[in-house]
């Protein structure tokens, strides 16, 4: 018998975290929404107590689409965000490209990647091959979802030898990741160097695709906190409040992992309506109304990156630990609203606040 002690896996790990972003080039502050550098008051904060900011990205659908996602991957770049996630298609459908892309992330850039995984149209033994391969690229962080149906698929059914919810896949990933450990001493020590840490959703208006509420939703949320979750990203929301609602009865029931909002910047009317066809979340009408009213382009940009401010003052002003972005492979809007916000690491220049109207500007946080 072997006198190698035995080492065990770590169970969780902590909520990705990293510095202040660096500086950048004056081209690429000059590509940016023109009006939204001057200087002005800036949050003052230590490097280690920046909220955390982090991104949402997805495959690219065709080769064309490649240089245009990596050019946006290397604007996000610069401002270091915590981690970057990369979705994954119902039924597995983007594996191939999702595995692609978070194998080049963690190869040619700074990034932190998290790839999502499904329950949808997969056996156990295939999510644990998936696995597998990912963990085998190198990759140490995942998103657990029970995932949507297939489009071609009205109602959710889970394949006959798979898993029934999200807090299920956190338990098969916690069981790999130990049985990985067994099997390899040296696995075991790589893992306390960088243990594996598995994120979950909430939604804070209820899951719409379940048909569940929102107190069912933190039932759910606690019972993946004990299946072995670490943190928690929320759906798309338009209203602080329904954020700081669901933190507050997730607290209550007994759920402790940080629960980091996810949040849209408002600038685009027609894909706002898109995300509450597929979410179920409605866009409020007066925002609708404010970037409607908007003169041109521009200002509709400018107002709904205003709008966007204030939400994520809302919640960090209530105690949010950062911001995840739904970036839909584009830059621009994601990091003007962390220059308006004063989440960029001081990497740009902030908004000039003296030139929007009064009607639209936003309200300074409290954390200022």
């Amino acid at each position: 018998m072997s006198n190698v002690p035995k080492v065990t896996c770590p169970r969780t790990a902590p909520v990705p975290g990293g510095p202040v972003g660096r500086a950048v080039s004056a081209a690429a502050v000059d590509s940016r929404t023109p009006g939204l550098h001057a200087a002005t008051s800036r949050r003052a904060v230590a490097a280690n107590d920046r909220p955390t900011i982090s991104f949402e990205l997805f495959p690219p659908r065709n080769p064309d689409a490649a240089p245009r996602l990596w050019a946006t991957i290397r604007e996000l770049e610069t401002v270091q965000p915590d981690f970057v996630s990369v979705t994954y298609g119902a039924s597995g459908k983007t594996r191939v490209t999702t595995r692609a892309l978070v194998r080049r992330l963690l190869r040619e850039t700074s990034l932190n990647p998290i790839a999502h995984l499904t329950c949808v149209g997969t056996s156990r033994e295939e999510i644990t091959t998936i696995v597998g391969e990912f963990l085998d690229e190198g990759l140490r962080s995942f998103l657990a979802l029970r995932g949507d149906p297939p489009t071609d698929q009205s109602d959710w059914e889970a394949h006959p030898d798979g898993l029934q919810t999200a807090g299920e896949l956190v338990e098969l990933l916690r069981e790999i990741e130990a049985q990985r450990c067994a099997d390899s001493p040296s696995q075991a020590v790589r893992a306390r160097v960088r243990p594996l840490s598995v994120a979950v959703a909430a939604f804070p208006r209820g899951n719409h695709a379940t048909g569940g509420t929102r107190a069912q939703d933190v039932a759910s949320l606690l019972a993946k906190q004990e299946a072995g979750a670490d943190f928690a990203i929320t759906q798309v929301f338009f209203d602080a409040d329904d954020y700081l609602g669901i933190v507050a009865e997730a607290r209550e029931a007994g759920v402790t992992i940080p629960i980091i909002p996810g949040i849209i910047p408002t600038t685009d009317p027609a894909r706002l309506l898109r995300v509450q066809e597929l979410t179920g979340v409605p866009v409020p009408h007066d925002l609708l109304d404010l970037l409607g009213s908007a003169d041109d382009d521009l200002d509709r940009h400018r107002r709904g990156i205003r709008a966007s401010v204030d939400l994520v003052n809302g919640v960090l002003d209530g105690g949010a630990p950062g911001v995840h972005l739904y970036t839909f492979n584009q830059h621009h809007a994601a990091l003007d609203l962390l220059e308006g916000a004063h989440l960029d690491g001081g990497a740009r220049t902030a908004p000039d606040l003296a030139s929007w109207p009064q009607d639209t500007a936003p309200a300074r946080s409290t954390r200022d």
